[in-house]
């Protein structure tokens, strides 16, 4: 073919670049349709508080409007080794889709060599130089169904990386108001412990005015001394509370001190768009839509196996043996072009084909199902943050009915008229309508950070990298840091 002319070769060439782009096997990706309510069944009747602005920024924290949880938060994207694991495996994603890339076009290589030998008592040197290339063309579409596949893992990955981040920084915030919860806790049972020494003192008093007995004044002193080993056994959750915290920033627990606080009694109201814009908002659902149009692609590439492949291969260079210049007058070229065709292979082909076929149902299942978890945890969120409200306001008025009571029995007993196990059991009753009360508030709050997080928090779908080269830099460079 080469001593012919280079003009067969070129024409074959000419026909593998016409049909490269005439042909791509395989189903194109036609998204799923996924089972969404037209509403939410426990937002009937109650509607929250609108707008909140803030709700739609990033920073999804600052609707609590704690300045301390704020700077906290900050650093979670900066230093979380999670997330940086994360946003490896996206770079990752993106390394794959421009080596899928590179075998669009052809592989170039240039070889060169100089011999010197001595043949007959004639010195000679031989040089060598080469240029040889090899293509296959993606007349099938193989190549292309690939990079279909790598560009949508890409984003899968873009979105689980969003979804790590949404999910840290919700633990975050859970770690710190259990925190200021323990805090709280702590504050409640030093009054406690107060309350209890004044009862102390007048149970004293009354047994030296001969009213009462001594039982009376070791009970008081039991009661104050049980109140101080609880006050001093909330310093283990804290500690640990905070521990958590500064492993989420990605710092060492010792490095990380938070100054006393309260937990908050209010928590934010939360807009609650249409279900239809959870799968816009949601990264898991993002992550699992784009794991479906990567296995679809995977159809196409193993349905490319039913074709053959057909290489171009060509070489041009020179040889001369007396010298350097006469190397351009000794041209040597050849073009070359082969197929492979699988004739019998045992049915491989069928199975493989028939197993991406398959794993992509499987897609399309994980994906409806990740769509009916994320309506079922707005909807646990929605009837938690309704309930917990209702109970909150009936659990203040049992504490202030619980506080009159044990002023009363303080009073009878004082008087005379009461014995002492009524001021307890009413000091007793006190303080556990004050314990739940402060852990209705916790839950309240932390159904408020759970109802954000289901609702996607401030993500939406169109933070994912737009093109197969562009990184999101909302997502990646944050992680980078």
């Amino acid at each position: 073919m080469g001593r012919g002319g280079p003009g067969g070769g070129w024409g074959v060439i000419g026909v593998a670049l016409s049909l490269g782009g005439c042909a791509v096997v395989g189903p194109d990706y036609v998204k799923p349709a996924a089972i969404v309510p037209a509403q939410y069944k426990e937002i009937k009747g109650w509607r929250p508080a609108q707008p909140r602005d803030e709700y739609e920024k990033g920073a999804w924290w600052e609707a609590f409007r704690d300045p301390e949880l704020n700077a906290l938060e900050s650093q979670v994207a900066i230093s979380n080794q999670t997330l940086k694991a994360d946003e490896a495996n996206y770079r990752q994603a993106q390394a794959l889709i421009a080596e899928a890339r590179a075998q669009l076009l052809p592989t170039l290589t240039l070889n060169g060599s100089a011999t010197r030998d001595n043949s007959g008592g004639r010195p000679a040197t031989t040089l060598v130089l080469e240029g040889e290339g090899t293509w296959t063309p993606d007349i099938w579409g193989k190549i292309r169904r690939t990079i279909e596949g790598q560009a949508a893992g890409a984003q899968a990955s873009a979105a689980d990386l969003a979804n790590a981040k949404l999910s840290a920084q919700s633990s975050l915030a859970a770690a710190y108001f259990q925190l200021r919860e323990t805090d709280s806790l702590h504050d409640l049972l030093d009054d406690t412990v107060k309350q209890y020494q004044r009862a102390l003192e007048i149970t004293q008093n009354q047994y030296h005015a001969g009213t009462s007995a001594r039982s009376d004044v070791i009970t008081a002193q039991a009661l104050v001394l049980a109140a101080q080993a609880q006050e001093i056994n909330t310093g283990v959750a804290r500690g640990q509370f905070e521990h958590a915290v500064a492993v989420l920033m990605g710092r060492p627990p010792a490095g990380l001190s938070i100054a006393h606080g309260a937990l908050t009694h209010h928590a934010p109201n939360i807009p609650v768009r249409l279900p239809s814009t959870l799968l816009e908002r949601r990264p898991d659902i993002a992550a699992a839509e784009r794991a479906m149009q990567e296995q679809n692609a995977q159809i196409g590439v193993a349905m490319a196996a039913y074709y053959p492949d057909i290489t171009l291969s060509g070489l041009l260079g020179a040889e001369s043996t007396p010298g350097i210049r006469s190397l351009i007058s000794n041209p040597v070229w050849s073009i070359t072009a082969s197929f492979a065709q699988t004739l019998f292979n045992g049915g491989l082909t069928d199975a493989q084909v028939a197993a991406a076929r398959a794993t992509y149902e499987a897609s399309v299942a994980t994906y409806r199902q990740t769509v009916l978890t994320a309506f079922q945890q707005v909807e646990d969120e929605l009837v938690a943050t309704r309930v917990l409200a209702q109970q909150e306001r009936v659990q203040i008025e049992a504490v202030k009915a619980a506080e009159q009571a044990v002023q009363i029995a303080l009073n009878e007993y004082r008087a005379g008229t009461q014995n002492f196990t009524t001021v307890v059991t009413a000091a007793a009753t006190a303080l556990s309508d004050e314990e739940a009360l402060l852990t209705t508030r916790e839950q309240r709050v932390l159904a408020a950070v759970s109802l954000i997080v289901a609702l996607g928090g401030g993500w939406t779908d169109a933070q994912l990298p737009v093109s197969t080269s562009e990184a999101p830099a909302v997502l990646a460079s944050d992680a980078k840091q």
